[in-house]
């Protein structure tokens, strides 16, 4: 599934996501310039699960490995990778910082970020393998739009196998749809990872946890923001 666009109208130019996404653009076109120095820079700001463990066992202070929390966010393993959480932070960002205001909406995708991976190295705490991109906070921000915008609906394109469909789809059935498809595939890759704490292609439950967070935040904000009109 891929979303184009929601119906719901916006009140405020969402500034902070479009500066995301400029971000992300550029600091993966930086990648591309660096050639062979960009795995040195993954190495060094990917996020490992097991160098936040045992930060002194890779020679690094815990304040160092923690900073790699937040500067993964803005690495990318490929434009694929980059295109596909750009469409999502894209589609879903705008509406949720219109909702929840600029610097709520930033310290949002930075922590739902950072509680993604956090995650991940709760069921990974040994993996030497780098996890890097945005897929975290963007995750966060799905779980705040179902929380903040239920009625939407999202236009989403369906490649099919002869030719492209598009239909609009509830948030309230598209974005639970999403959400159960990364807790089926990051159970599946707990299986393949048993016996072992290697784990290598998406950090399944980096999404999970985000998501999660986000729409917990999301509730917090709805519940403080009610609270205040009431007062």
């Amino acid at each position: 599934m891929i979303p184009i666009r929601h119906t719901i109208e916006r009140t405020r130019p969402p500034l902070v996501n479009r500066a995301l996404v400029a971000a992300n653009v550029v600091v993966f076109l930086a990648q591309l310039f660096m050639g062979d120095t960009t795995e040195r820079i993954i190495q060094t700001f990917g996020f490992m699960p097991a160098r936040l463990v045992d930060p002194g066992a890779y020679g690094y202070a815990g304040w160092e490995v923690s900073i790699t929390l937040f500067t993964s966010l803005f690495l990318h393993g490929g434009f694929v990778h980059l295109i596909g959480n750009l469409i999502y932070l894209w589609v879903f960002g705008g509406a949720v910082e219109d909702a929840v205001g600029h610097f709520r909406f930033f310290l949002m995708y930075i922590a739902c970020g950072a509680i993604g991976s956090l995650t991940h190295t709760v069921l990974f705490p040994h993996s030497t393998v780098p996890s890097i991109g945005a897929s975290g906070s963007i995750a966060g921000l799905l779980g705040a739009f179902l929380v903040l915008r239920p009625h939407a609906k999202i236009v989403t394109l369906f490649p099919l196998v002869v030719y492209w469909a598009m239909a609009e789809i509830p948030a309230v059935l598209f974005l639970p749809v999403w959400f159960g498809m990364q807790f089926f595939n990051g159970f599946l890759a707990l299986q393949a990872a048993r016996g072992t704490q290697e784990v290598v292609g998406i950090a399944w439950w980096a999404h999970v946890g985000g998501f999660l967070f986000g729409a917990l935040l999301a509730a917090l904000f709805r519940r403080n923001d009610r609270m205040r009109a009431h007062a």
